[in-house]
């Protein structure tokens, strides 16, 4: 965290002077200060967080290319004459450990179209799915394969 808030405050200030490394260099060392005490940031948080980078971009290609295969499913329904929307509401358990695994999963199925997160707590889900069929097998969906990789 230390290199990467250095390397921000390099970039935002658009130019390397001796005068400004030394202040980042500050500035940064009293952000991890910071975050070491309001947070408990610990350089084992840190390593851990540099394991799941190919977790994450992985998960990001996922959830993208489920919000355009979900927008074109919407988009038809949308402009369809037979099609016409039977919400539902279900209730699951996500199985996942962390509150960062259960909240990445909440908000990534409100991201999806067609479905929206009413309620998490833990790994309790309840989802607002547009049509039943966008409901069913939603304990078992892919992002949850990909948040279960995340340690």
């Amino acid at each position: 965290m230390f290199l990467t808030v250095f390397i921000l405050w390099i970039i935002l200030n658009g130019r390397v002077t001796p005068e400004l490394v030394i202040l980042g260099l500050m500035i940064s060392c009293l952000v991890m200060l910071f975050a070491r005490r309001a947070v408990g940031y610990t350089l084992k948080t840190d390593l851990r967080m540099m394991r799941n980078i190919p977790v994450f971009l992985l998960y990001a290609l996922i959830l993208v290319r489920e919000i355009v295969l979900a927008s074109i499913t919407v988009i038809k329904l949308v402009f369809s004459s037979r099609e016409k929307p039977d919400p539902i509401i279900v209730e699951f358990h996500s199985g996942l450990e962390t509150d960062l695994q259960n909240v990445l999963l909440a908000n990534s199925i409100t991201l999806t179209p067609g479905t929206f997160t009413l309620f998490q707590e833990g790994d309790h889900f309840i989802i607002h799915c547009l049509r039943r069929e966008y409901g069913e097998g939603m304990g078992d969906i892919v992002f949850i394969r990909y948040l279960e990789m995340l340690k």
